[in-house]
């Protein structure tokens, strides 16, 4: 049989063909469904592709909606889409602002906090950095401020969605991720006794992403200090604000906020626990604002349903596309590419992380989860890659490729809201410090990764000293003294596969 014709040539070209659709601008998820059932039609008339293999379809799609971790995805859109349609998440700006007085980049400082606490309630970078823009841009050349050190500041703070937990994008990462990780134990031999919990992502990521973070204020306040005609205050700025009136305006929607986070990071309450809590308080909180009515009610309602189907029709288009992709012995395709690599598992994660890169210039976080993660990432985890790590290094590098010049996602939104006088350039420009401190991030993550793994394993060993086992539980499975496998191991993975 040449190989044209072979399933994995079969699996290469629905790739290609797959990227070049969304090239054109095609709904991505109808566009991973039509592509999967069409070479899975060109696979059965070849006698390559059993079509007995999308009866496991249904189940995958109700495996989905019955997933208890994705149920929080529409209550965190809930609240992102109050904060967006009523003033609240303005007020958070100006408070902000506010209680720097006179003082030099209290906007610009400001804007990266807000944007932090909002980035756990939007589901795609282009959500973040609209809202973003049109809340914080035009204050801040009212102001005065400089172009490029303005535009620079919300496209850097409107990607935080993509790294701070708890957001829809570090949720779906973290499934994916989960999958991909039980999968790697199975092909290994061994017993799936620790699965990856999406609450180590979490953890995970607080050390990188407080890096991150405190490098944007650092460097915010840097040029604040050395340079305060780039980042001046806001006319008529009071030297001492209305502490009376920030209490309500400010701190209330803040300590809800920080309230939620705390409950998911600290394992007091399950992710959609957490997210209803927010979701009902950011509506009580509005309809005592007067934010809020039954007909914005309505409408806040209708566009959170749209947005959930979205997510929801990509997941089944990025489940139905796996399906039939591993059917054709793609994900034996990637795993022999990957064992090729020269360096071994090193060699391997450096090229999937060039790929996520490049796939940023082009394609949104949601997007590229779905399309590289289930594919990539089970081969990555079988070499020895830590889950954990690989998510958090994978996140930090979505968020890094959306600011990168001249195709950066983040550049061509703050583009479209930013007013005519700001020019392209200025944006180049002004993202490149950020982009720097973005970089420094990644390589401080790949050369340490105790960062990421340091938090996770110590609260598990914690968790294991305050609640020892029961006499009548079996003790955990002890720790494996075989080296991790090599790429040669990989090369010839185990003739039966799970579809």
């Amino acid at each position: 049989m040449s190989f044209l014709l072979t399933p994995e040539a079969m699996s290469f070209a629905m790739f290609v063909a797959v990227f070049a659709l969304l090239m054109f601008g095609y709904p991505v998820g109808f566009t991973l469904m039509g592509t999967a059932m069409l070479f899975a039609g060109i696979g059965a008339a070849r006698g390559i592709f059993d079509l007995h293999l999308l009866a496991a379809l249904p189940l995958r799609v109700t495996g989905i909606m019955n997933n208890d971790l994705l149920q929080a995805i529409p209550l965190f859109l809930y609240l992102g889409v109050i904060l967006q349609r009523t003033t609240l998440a303005a007020d958070l700006l100006n408070g902000l602002g506010e209680l720097f007085g006179r003082r030099a980049g209290g906007l610009a400082v400001a804007t990266i906090v807000v944007s932090a606490m909002l980035a756990p309630t939007t589901g795609a970078i282009g959500a973040t950095v609209l809202t973003v823009g049109l809340m914080s841009l035009p204050t801040m050349l009212k102001a005065n401020y400089d172009k490029r050190l303005a535009s620079g500041v919300v496209c850097a703070a409107g990607t935080l969605g993509t790294v701070l937990p708890p957001s829809i994008v570090l949720i779906l990462l973290g499934t994916t991720m989960q999958g991909a990780a039980i999968e790697a134990q199975l092909a290994r031999g061994q017993l799936v006794t620790q699965p990856l919990t999406v609450e180590d992502i979490y953890l995970g990521s607080v050390g990188p992403v407080g890096v991150l973070l405190a490098a944007y204020l650092a460097y915010v306040v840097f040029v604040a200090w050395r340079h305060p005609e780039r980042c001046p205050p806001p006319p008529g700025a009071e030297a001492r604000p209305d502490y009376r009136r920030l209490a309500f305006t400010l701190f209330t929607p803040m300590a809800l906020i920080l309230f939620m986070l705390g409950l998911i990071i600290s394992g007091l309450a399950y992710t959609v626990e957490a997210a209803a809590t927010g979701a009902i308080g950011a509506t009580i909180y509005a309809f005592a604002r007067r934010q809020l009515n039954w007909q914005r009610m309505t409408e806040t309602v209708q566009q959170v349903a749209r947005l959930t189907a979205m997510v929801f029709l990509l997941l089944i288009g990025a489940t139905t596309f796996s399906l039939v992709f591993r059917g054709l012995d793609g994900d034996l395709l990637v795993g022999r590419i990957l064992a090729a690599v020269p360096g071994g598992s090193t060699g391997a994660v450096l090229a999937v992380m060039a790929v996520v890169f490049l796939l940023g210039f082009f394609l949104d976080a949601i997007e590229i989860i779905f399309l590289v993660v289930p594919i990539a990432m089970p081969p990555l985890l079988f070499l020895g890659a830590d889950p954990v790590w690989l998510t958090v290094l994978t996140a930090i590098n979505l968020q890094t490729a959306f600011l990168h010049p001249p195709f950066g996602l983040a550049i061509l939104f703050v583009r479209s809201v930013a007013p005519p006088d700001v020019k392209t350039t200025d944006l180049y420009w002004g993202i490149i410090p950020f982009i720097a401190i973005s970089i420094a991030a990644l390589i401080l993550v790949w050369a340490a990764p105790g960062l990421v793994t340091a938090l996770p394993r110590h609260v598990e060993t914690q968790r294991m000293v305050v609640a020892p086992a029961s006499p009548g539980q079996m003790p955990p499975a002890p720790a494996s003294d075989e080296s991790p496998p090599s790429s040669a191991d990989f090369a010839a993975p185990p003739a039966a596969k799970s579809h």
